[in-house]
């Protein structure tokens, strides 16, 4: 009798997470079952390394609150009362209603809701578009996060992948700007850190004193929605103060110099440190020591886009490196999103052929606006579709959404993998595969690598990909359309250009293989995009004043470019300028002065958004929702260090236990984002307080606009 010998085998993947470095993995499998998680010590980007998030991983895929079936509910909205039924069941019930719902209110009266839950090509943020699209329901504005940055950087330079993060190796000048990359960019730390080996000086822009801040060479504390101020500020002493830019440069590659100059010169250092907090002598040691070191690199964060102003922030930004001529050197200029060498077949992915003329568009972040009806829409929504989404905890005015996801005679169908603060208020749930069941290219926005995804266990249950989700209700809905019928494979290779320039000697079986593949873009030692200029935007330079805004609306261009998320009929200024926070005391003075405080949301160490905000071990690295508050400001409110404190506005509120620190400045708060609002203790969170606005370019949300007050509890 012999004994029983166990089979392992690894399969290559790569994370499926909304984040930058999409890091390679190994999945070590062991009689079926995923046994471990780790990172591929191969890719020269990730190194094998994974983040907090993911060090149990593998254990994830088991966890034991899993959705494996299909659920109806059988309790009130939002008691979270639920029975399994038959996915046969779960599809007549939505074709059903669906069918009631379009014959009474037309198919508008149905809107998806969804977003980078997944990050792969098939069963992410466009998975769910040629469906809804071929439906006919009401189209789904996705602006949760990039929209504003992207459309300011396709205005300012094209859809360029910009500077490579792996270049910044050779950079002797580095601004961190509004990111924390130890949270949030992990991969991309290491080469900052190489390049400050070699003497190069790092500096770091944002509120707060982050764990970034905290390790680089120069934090400058800022106010949030400052940026485009500071951004001018230094403009000023390079333009109007000191000459320090690059005019060959200028004149052979870029467009509207003097335009900016104009616009620069209303912004004196003196007047930027009144705006944002920063003393006029730093404003200038900045720009000097930026302008006059190369190569200089910016690393750009989301935050930034994240006020009223935050798109032209963004472009101000990203004008500068062709102000001093950085982009000549490897390792200058500057990094948005590389997302934009990836040659997508967008018009396969989303199906924009299928939206019917005159088809309405409603912006995720006003869901409760259209749930409640403030939005006056006609028809009303009356049923809701979420995958790839938990709006109730990441979405602003999240009281709202509440009050709409009660309402009887809403529909509303989640796909999901566990029962969320949104997926309570379901009516039908449909279990979701986690990424070690998948097959998907996936879709990386922060570096140049494509990832691909290879299957290592079956879905547990009925568990189902978001691609095989939409099959089946395409089925179901009487859809005979051959694209639905493609296999994950197909609609993978269908997704992409392989005759590109980018995908040269890249294809699907050299990836199954490798399990990843640098695009044919130039070696980070030797990447130079923009040294003569070839900017990709109508005029072919960088556009100080841009073209596109000049034509009064220019959508369709930024469409072809790839992404479109800006509403048609607003004004933007050619030329950038400096728009002050909307709840500023200048602007809103009476509001202001009720609620004093700036509140601030980024994203925590330990979970992604809200994934693994259930996760036992993750929420023991996370900690409870805290609140960090100045010791001043905690003074003047009677708050003791360690109590419980209420923060409200009219908005909503939710309650935080304080934490004094001087890393956040007088007059701010802080608390991280992604925290359940159903593990809290008043049963809400962080958006309760957050407003439905938009940013001035691509529709972006403005998290950091919020001004809120504070009380014991």
């Amino acid at each position: 009798m012999s004994a029983h010998t166990s089979e392992m085998k690894i399969v290559r993947g790569a994370c499926p997470q909304d984040c930058p470095d999409t890091c390679a993995f190994l999945y070590h499998v062991e009689d079926g079952k995923l046994v471990e998680v780790t990172g591929d010590p191969n890719h020269p980007m990730t190194r094998g390394g994974l983040c907090v998030k993911l060090k149990n991983f593998a254990e994830h895929h088991y966890h034991p609150d899993r959705l494996l079936y299909p659920l109806q509910r059988v309790g009130p909205k939002g008691s979270g009362q639920f029975e399994r039924i038959s996915w046969d069941r779960a599809l007549e019930r939505i074709r059903s209603e669906w069918t009631k719902i379009i014959d009474r209110y037309g198919p508008q009266a149905i809107m998806p809701h969804a977003y980078l839950g997944h990050q792969g090509t098939i069963n992410g943020l466009t998975s769910g578009d040629a469906f809804f699209n071929r439906l006919g329901s009401t189209v789904a504005e996705k602006t949760y996060c990039e929209s504003g940055s992207s459309t300011a950087w396709l205005m300012t330079v094209g859809p360029t992948g910009g500077l490579d993060v792996e270049s910044l190796a050779y950079s002797k000048y580095i601004i961190v700007w509004g990111m924390n990359m130890v949270n949030t960019n992990l991969h991309a730390w290491p080469f900052i850190l190489e390049a400050r080996s070699k003497g190069a000086k790092v500096v770091v822009i944002d509120p707060i004193r982050t764990r970034t801040a905290k390790q680089a060479d120069w934090h400058i504390p800022i106010r949030p929605g400052t940026d485009g101020a500071l951004a001018l500020g230094m403009m000023y002493v390079m333009m109007c103060e000191d000459d320090l830019v690059d005019h060959d440069y200028i004149e052979k590659y870029t467009l509207g110099f003097e335009d900016l100059k104009a616009r620069a010169a209303e912004f004196p250092p003196e007047r930027v440190e009144a705006i944002t907090g920063i003393a006029a002598e730093d404003i200038r040691k900045l720009a000097r020591e930026y302008a006059t070191t190369q190569p200089s690199a910016i690393r750009q964060g989301v935050a930034v886009e994240r006020s009223p102003g935050g798109g032209d922030a963004i472009r101000l930004i990203t004008m500068l490196p062709a102000l001093t001529g950085a982009w000549r050197h490897v390792g200058g200029g500057t990094i948005e999103m590389p997302i934009w060498e990836f040659p997508f077949n967008f018009d396969f992915m989303c199906r924009p052929d299928w939206i019917r003329p005159g088809t309405r568009v409603v912006n995720e972040l006003e869901l409760g606006a259209a749930l409640t009806g403030e939005l006056k829409l006609d028809p009303p929504i009356k049923s809701l579709f979420v995958y790839n989404s938990n709006p109730v905890s990441q979405a602003p005015n999240a009281s709202k959404i509440v009050e709409g996801l009660k309402r009887e005679d809403l529909f509303m169908v989640t796909s999901e993998l566990f029962i969320t603060d949104t997926a309570k208020y379901s009516d039908i749930i449909l279990p979701a595969a986690m990424q070690a069941e998948v097959y998907d290219l996936m879709v990386t926005w922060g570096h140049l690598y494509a990832s691909l995804n290879q299957p290592a266990i079956p879905p547990p249950g009925e568990c189902v990909s978001n691609a095989e989700l939409f099959r089946r209700l395409a089925k179901v809905m009487g859809f005979n359309d051959p694209h639905f019928s493609l296999s994950d494979e197909e609609m993978v290779v269908r997704s992409y250009n392989w005759d590109a320039p980018a995908f040269e000697g890249i294809t699907i079986e050299k990836l199954e293989e490798r399990g990843w593949m640098r695009l044919n873009v130039g070696t980070p030692s030797e990447r130079v995009p923009h040294a003569q200029g070839g900017f990709k935007t109508p005029s072919g330079k960088c556009e100080f004043k841009s073209s596109l805004a000049e034509k009064g609306n220019f959508v369709a261009e930024v469409w072809r470019s790839g992404y479109a998320e800006m509403q048609p009929g607003g004004y933007v200024d050619p030329v950038p300028n400096f728009i002050p926070p909307g709840e500023s005391p200048v602007d809103n003075p009476a509001h202001a002065l009720r609620y004093p405080l700036n509140l601030i949301s980024p994203k925590p160490h330990a979970f992604l958004n809200t994934q693994y905000g259930n996760e036992p071990m993750q929420q023991k690295r996370q900690g409870e929702q805290l609140i960090l508050i100045n010791p001043k400001d905690a003074s003047a409110r009677g708050i003791n260090p360690g109590s419980y404190v209420k923060v409200y506005n009219e908005r909503g509120a939710f309650e935080a236990k304080a934490q004094f620190s001087d890393d956040v400045m007088a007059g701010m708060l802080m608390t991280n984002v992604g925290h359940w609002p159903g593990h809290n203790r008043t049963g809400s969170a962080v958006n309760s307080t957050t407003a439905p606005r938009h940013c001035n370019l691509g529709n972006a949300g403005v998290y950091s606009d919020n001004l809120v007050e504070i009380s014991a509890v």
